[in-house]
């Protein structure tokens, strides 16, 4: 995934579909699938994970919510308190809107995996050569959207990675696991910002 050798690819917009498309490798389309799978477990294996009815009413005025904040460190940045100086009134918000929120990254990263396995992506990759091509309307481009910012968001709170130490980063031999990590956070970056840049041609 080096930008600089071509091996890095990202989101285009097809110029007469209109279709935004991108290429990927086997080995990119099954780190992007674990990535997003990882982001649904995350977000469902948790005691304040929502639960389907199947009525849209009912989960609509589903009040049950939790009224504190996730102790998961990736959570606690996806749902930040509302209101940090009121505990009650940041208990109360988080209970009307988590339960919806959590449903709503979880169908963003979800669509991510739905997309990949529908374009012909292998349950486990052993081939190479392997390439998948996505094509994608405008309305499902902004999910993948959505699932690249909360999957950066929570790739960033797991490694530490801040504004104020990306000569750390850089300063790291490129054999060390925690660069290769920091390389996906980075390519992951890198999708979302094509992604974005397709969507306003």
């Amino acid at each position: 995934m080096n930008e600089e050798d071509g091996s890095m690819t990202g989101f285009a917009r097809h110029r007469t579909s209109r279709l935004v498309i991108a290429n990927f490798t086997g080995f990119e389309a099954e780190l992007l699938r674990s990535l997003a799978s990882q982001m649904v477990e995350l977000l469902r294996n948790e005691v304040a994970a929502p639960t389907s009815t199947g009525d849209p009413l009912e989960a609509l005025m589903d009040f049950s919510g939790p009224t504190t904040a996730p102790e998961d460190p990736v959570l606690a940045r996806l749902f930040p308190s509302a209101y940090r100086d009121d505990e009650e009134a940041a208990g109360d918000f988080r209970r009307f809107t988590e339960g919806a929120l959590r449903d709503s990254k979880a169908q963003a990263a979800g669509q991510i995996i739905d997309d990949l396995d529908d374009a012909g992506l292998p349950d486990e990759v052993v081939d190479d050569g392997l390439h998948i091509d996505v094509e994608l309307t405008e309305p499902i481009a902004e999910l993948w959207l959505r699932g690249f910012a909360d999957i950066r968001l929570a790739l960033a709170t797991r490694l530490g990675v801040t504004e104020e130490n990306e000569e750390y980063w850089y300063s790291l031999p490129d054999d060390d696991p925690m660069a290769q990590a920091h390389d996906i956070y980075e390519w992951v970056g890198y999708l979302q910002e094509t992604l974005v840049g397709a969507l306003v041609e």
